[in-house]
């Protein structure tokens, strides 16, 4: 029986700004929040619209970006057969076996967290966005407390 071995979900999950992966030479590659490029075609017989939307959806994420790449192109099957699952376990009667295979299939293809890690992947942080949310609308009411500052170092005029 076999023993051991590294599994993506065990032990501590390397950390990217530690000493030991500087020395290991482990680095992630960063992963925009969202990909617009091209999207190939459902790769399975008999696709159904759901599947064909999820497909698209899984596309546009930050993974689409990593799968477009030349070297990456044969994950295409991975998601294919994730989406065709995916969409199987949407039923309510699906069995605990897809279930658990939609986990395996996530994993390969880089969708769940431990996968993104196991490829090397981390999803961009989109630091304009979190600025933006960051900046406090003003409201009419601290204009009207502005405006009232104003007049008394003016005098009141």
């Amino acid at each position: 029986m076999a023993r051991g071995g590294a599994r993506n979900r065990s032990g501590p999950k390397p950390d990217e700004s530690s000493e030991r992966s500087d020395l290991r030479g482990y680095k992630l590659t960063a992963l925009p929040a969202e990909y617009d490029g091209p999207i190939p075609e459902f790769p399975l017989a008999g696709a159904t619209k759901r599947e064909v939307e999820l497909w698209e959806q899984k596309w546009r994420g930050p993974h689409g970006a990593a799968w477009s790449q030349p070297s990456e192109s044969w994950r295409c099957w991975d998601v294919a057969l994730w989406v065709r699952t995916a969409v199987r376990c949407e039923a309510v009667d699906a069995p605990a076996a897809l279930i658990s295979n939609l986990h395996r299939l996530g994993d390969r293809a880089g969708l769940s967290t431990a996968g993104l890690a196991e490829m090397g992947w981390k999803v961009a942080v989109d630091e304009l966005t979190e600025r933006r949310e960051d900046v406090p609308e003003t409201t009419p009411a601290d204009d009207e407390l502005t405006a009232a500052r104003l007049r008394a170092i003016n005098g009141g005029a």
